[in-house]
């Protein structure tokens, strides 16, 4: 059985996917990334000493903003009204990893995974940003969707 695109008409045209029919539910996403970083870039982060600023509190509002303009990056997505983002961070300095974790919820007739994919990538690019100046060997790792809840699909979590 051939599997139908839901982002193509009959002509191969890419559309939007067509979600009027759909009913409005609960959806919640959850996505993490992380960033390697330098033993240098891990203690000025702690310390607050990078030049350019609070890097988790900057990164933390560029996330959240993030969210709300993925529909503008990223084809055919749907613009959603976001009902709550958060972006918290996990620091492993031993292993000198942040990790980024955005969770995004909304009622609507299609889900919020590329939002919330979308804040841990802008989060994390945010403190590349912020950290390049003291080194540029970061490496953002791991961007993965964690789980979902809502829709015709149900409930997905990462094993």
């Amino acid at each position: 059985m051939e599997k139908k695109m839901t982002h193509f008409d009959s002509d191969g045209n890419a559309v939007m996917v067509d979600v009027s029919e759909k009913s409005v539910t609960e959806r919640t996403a959850v996505a993490s990334g992380k960033i390697k970083v330098s033993t240098e870039v891990m203690d000025a982060v702690l310390h607050n000493t990078v030049k350019k600023g609070d890097v988790l509190g900057v990164a933390q509002i560029a996330g959240i903003m993030g969210t709300k303009k993925t529909s503008e990056l990223i084809p055919l997505c749907h613009p959603l009204p976001l009902q709550k983002c958060s972006i918290e961070f996990e620091i492993e300095k031993e292993k000198c990893e942040i990790t980024a974790i955005c969770t995004v919820k909304t009622e609507g007739k299609t889900g919020v995974e590329m939002e919330a994919l979308t804040g841990v990538q802008t989060a994390l690019l945010t403190i590349y940003d912020m950290c390049k100046a003291i080194d540029k060997k970061m490496v953002m790792t791991d961007i993965h969707l964690v789980s979902k809840k809502g829709g015709k699909s149900g409930a997905f979590f990462y094993d």
